[in-house]
């Protein structure tokens, strides 16, 4: 690469552009500019080339037509060491542009605003920025392309020491760019996927079904320790939204692990269910400890009294900030991350004790509506299980219908066997988890932990199942130790049997309509 002689300056993010282009000019290189960013510059009396001077051709439509031009594309894509490049670009009167700093109209930005219509994100489609950077992307190894006022420090120390960019930092510029262009068209693409013609006119309604071609950006965050067991790499990637746990702001304690973030989504999960203050204890994706209270700290200590030995090393979920008092009932007990909308001030202080405590502050915002999973060669997508939880749709099937108590009690255990993996199991009653049976091959089974791993008394609380019942002997275990009413799905052939059994033993049944499984 010749050393630059000119640069085409074009951005967006106006940030740090001064000075750079300060440091460009004091290097002797002609700047070119266009609208905005050539008005910024002579404010700052910098010298400053009109693109419209090069191009023969005025800004046209609001800026939509203005770099699009063979004087600017041909000076972008002329490969210097090429004689005919050179020769031919030079019989047009067209000179080489050796460094692009341009960044893109914020389209995932606006495309994050639920009040942003079609015809605001159509102007936020970047033509010619795109265009300019691809040109000068596929040149790299004659022009330099700089997309992120991130980059500006190191353009400008190694054009103030060799007057050019080094071949490698072209071909990162260049990488930048493809990653960049490639998150910003999958960015469209999904995003028009909300957009629709009803009466002749766009509008813009939540995406329905999915895409022929699943087409998401995720940007890298962090690369990390090690995946599941040490022996496999692992890193995360963020959707470009923001929101959830790969989003949430970690505000003390280690470097996040894989297993940390699995157990952190799974807690923040499951404490969106409830509108009262919750508290939620995970241990390797399963829920070891549920409770709700008037207090947040109270939650805490009837999720805590479900399975304390279980709750040894488990990641926290809570639905509101974390107030000094519930840092307090956590107090000596080991804990390896929670996620919460926020901490009190008095929280972090009394967490501040625990160095290594991960506390991630989570965006209360809902995102993305689809679960993607992997297999081997391709991937799973499916909506996420927001199936509605109304009791006047369910369905009392026994001779005794559950008391008001024990109906309270149903609705706490449906939300929460819900995040518990399949066949699941849950007692309690209705302020708190009793017992949990999680990831079972068979549901009898499920039903017989969950009573082992009980701590507190089962005489009188009620179980949820995920799933339907295929043989009554699920029933008969659990009102062997005192459990008084059930909530599950139905639709077994045998549906009848079990609710034969039910009336024999005087519980109560209900039946939802729908399944939960969780694989």
């Amino acid at each position: 690469m010749a050393k630059i002689e000119r640069a085409l300056l074009s951005v967006y993010d106006k940030a740090g552009i001064v000075e750079l282009a300060r440091a460009l000019t004091e290097s002797n290189i002609e700047i070119l500019s266009t609208g905005g960013t050539a008005k910024l510059l002579r404010e700052n009396g910098i010298a400053v080339t009109d693109v419209s001077e090069v191009t023969g051709f005025p800004e046209m439509m609001d800026g939509r037509v203005k770099t699009l031009h063979p004087n600017i594309h041909a000076g972008l894509l002329a490969n210097t060491a090429d004689p005919k490049h050179m020769e031919q670009i030079a019989a047009q009167g067209i000179k080489p542009i050796g460094l692009v700093v341009v960044n893109l109209y914020p389209f995932a930005e606006t495309a994050a605003r639920e009040d942003a219509g079609p015809s605001e994100l159509i102007e936020q489609i970047d033509i010619g920025g795109s265009a300019m950077i691809r040109s000068a992307a596929k040149n790299f190894e004659s022009v330099g392309v700089v997309t992120s006022p991130g980059d500006y420090a190191k353009v400008i120390e190694e054009i103030k020491a060799n007057g050019e960019l080094s071949l490698e930092t072209r071909l990162d510029l260049a990488r930048k760019v493809f990653e960049l262009t490639g998150a910003y068209n999958a960015t469209i693409a999904a995003t028009l996927d909300q957009v629709t013609v009803e009466a002749g006119k766009l509008v813009r309604r939540p995406a329905e079904g999915f895409p022929a071609i699943l087409s998401r950006p995720w940007k890298k965050a962090a690369d990390l320790r090690y995946g599941e067991n040490p022996h496999q790499r692992a890193a995360l990637y963020r959707d470009v939204g923001g929101w959830g746990v790969a989003g949430a702001r970690q505000l003390q304690g280690k470097e996040l692990s894989y297993n940390n973030l699995i157990d952190l989504d799974a807690a923040w999960g499951l404490a969106c269910e409830f509108t009262e203050p919750v508290a939620v204890i995970i241990k390797h994706t399963n829920p070891c400890g549920v409770g709700i209270g008037a207090t947040q700290d109270v939650a805490y200590t009837k999720g805590l009294e479900c399975d304390p030995v279980s709750a040894f090393g488990s990641v926290l979920g809570f639905n509101r900030i974390v107030t000094k008092e519930t840092a307090e009932a956590i107090g000596k007990n080991f804990v390896e991350a929670i996620a919460a909308l926020g901490f009190e001030e008095g929280a972090l202080e009394r967490f501040g004790k625990k160095k290594n405590l991960r506390l991630l502050e989570v965006n209360g915002q809902e995102g993305y509506s689809m679960r993607l999973r992997s297999i081997a060669g391709g991937l799973l997508a499916q909506e996420n299980d927001r199936a509605e939880i109304n009791p006047k749709k369910f369905k009392t099937v026994t001779e005794r219908e559950p008391t008001a108590g024990e109906k309270e009690a149903l609705l706490f255990g449906w939300r929460v066997v819900k995040h518990v993996k399949s066949n699941a199991i849950v007692f309690s009653n209705a302020r708190q988890t009793v017992g949990v049976g999680a990831g079972q091959m068979s549901r009898v089974d499920s039903v017989k932990l969950a009573a082992q791993r009980a701590v507190l008394p089962l005489q009188g609380t009620v179980m949820a199942s995920d799933a339907f019942f295929p043989f009554p002997d699920g029933v008969e275990e659990a009102a062997k130790v005192g459990i008084t009413a059930v909530i599950q799905p139905g639709g077994s052939k045998r549906d009848d049997e079990v609710i034969a059994v039910a009336d024999k033993l005087g519980l109560a049944m209900i039946l939802t309509g729908f399944r939960h499984f969780r694989h």
